[in-house]
């Protein structure tokens, strides 16, 4: 359940330029989310059916949701009940987050404070917030990763800063970590200090439109999902996935990839998805007939010439475990015509995309 909820609002919150989170579709999974949480803390005996007794000015308030949204706000609301569980700021000009600003919200589950003007957040600002589980600071003016985030965070959300540095300790003790979002912020491999990531459990991860020039080698190895598209990448070596066994969705769209070491493929045998379109490959990488289960392969608006007739579907007696659903190779200057048919045998009807290339 709690898997499915962070991917709810993975699809809710995804999009740029900015986009207002929809509180009435947060609402949607409010109720269920207040059940995970409750399932998480079954000596808790608060009652979740009261209502607000009261209300910060110009704020709306209903079933323990306090929004304070796109009100102009120069700072945090006070006398925000201390009951609250969602509580919504984001779209205001909040420039910092003082110490004593959530104090009392001990109930807090889920926090958005997108497009404010953060630029610090007090040490102390977290202390007492052991329930939150959903924390979103995207688009705003952070140039590090805020001290003493709380270790219960399911979600981290911080897209569209300036920070440049993962320091070792960043994520010390968030073993619950499942969804970073890192989009947006001007990160190279040598920001990312090693051991930033150690003991954590993460199940996606997305560092898109950084400076990235290479795979980073010390990401969680528990990633289902890993996103790097619009970086610098320029070729993929054995040992950029060795530590992602359980990978099953790889984006690397928008990079300058030119180059896949033969066996970098083989680390990764679960996948299903692999985005590689709008890079600079003049071939089909190899390894990809050795992988049973994946189902997806974009390829397109790269400079492939030739398509072999195993590149795709296992060869020597070996079984693919399930058919591609789609193969894009259009916007190559490949001749789609001279591919043997046989190149496909592993693919389900209708999964082909070919097409000349766009001039």
């Amino acid at each position: 359940m709690r898997l499915f909820l962070l991917l709810s609002l993975i699809m809710l919150c995804q999009g740029k330029p900015y986009r207002p989170m929809s509180i009435k579709d947060l609402m949607k999974i409010h109720d269920a989310m207040l059940q995970d949480a409750r399932d998480d803390d079954n000596d808790d005996d608060d009652d979740y059916d009261n209502d607000l007794l009261d209300c910060p000015r110009d704020c709306q308030c209903v079933s323990r949701v306090v929004q304070c949204s796109d009100k102009a706000l120069s700072q945090v609301p006070d006398n925000i009940p201390a009951d609250t569980v969602m509580l919504d700021l984001q779209n205001n000009y909040i420039p910092e987050i003082k110490e004593n600003d959530f104090k009392d919200l001990e109930n807090l589950y889920a926090l958005f404070l997108p497009n404010n003007e953060i630029s610090q957040i007090h040490p102390r600002a977290f202390r007492s917030m052991n329930k939150l589980r959903l924390l979103y600071l995207s688009y705003n003016m952070l140039t590090q990763i805020p001290a003493n985030l709380p270790k219960n965070i399911l979600e981290l959300r911080l897209s569209d800063n300036q920070i440049n540095r993962i320091q070792k300790d960043a994520f010390k003790g968030m073993i619950s970590l499942q969804v970073l979002e890192m989009t947006a912020n001007p990160l190279a491999n040598s920001g990312i200090e090693l051991g930033a990531f150690d003991a954590m459990s993460t199940l996606y991860l997305r560092i898109a439109e950084a400076k990235l020039t290479a795979v980073p080698k010390e990401l969680p190895s528990s990633l289902i999902e890993l996103h790097l598209d619009y970086n610098k990448i320029a070729k993929v070596e054995v040992e950029d996935f060795l530590r992602y066994k359980k990978l099953q969705r790889l984006g690397l769209e928008f990079n300058q990839i030119k180059y896949v070491e033969n066996g970098s493929l083989a680390a990764i045998p679960n996948v299903r998805e692999i985005h590689l379109d709008h890079n600079r490959l003049k071939r089909v990488p190899p390894g990809f007939n050795s992988l049973k289960y994946l189902q997806v392969l974009y390829l397109h608006a790269n400079k492939i010439q030739y398509v072999g007739a195993d590149d795709f579907c296992p060869t020597g007696g070996r079984v693919k475990k399930t058919l591609y659903n789609g193969i894009s190779l259009f916007a190559n200057p490949v001749r789609y015509w001279e591919i043997q048919p046989t190149a496909f045998r592993c693919v389900s009807s209708r999964g082909i995309h070919l097409g000349n290339r766009k001039k």
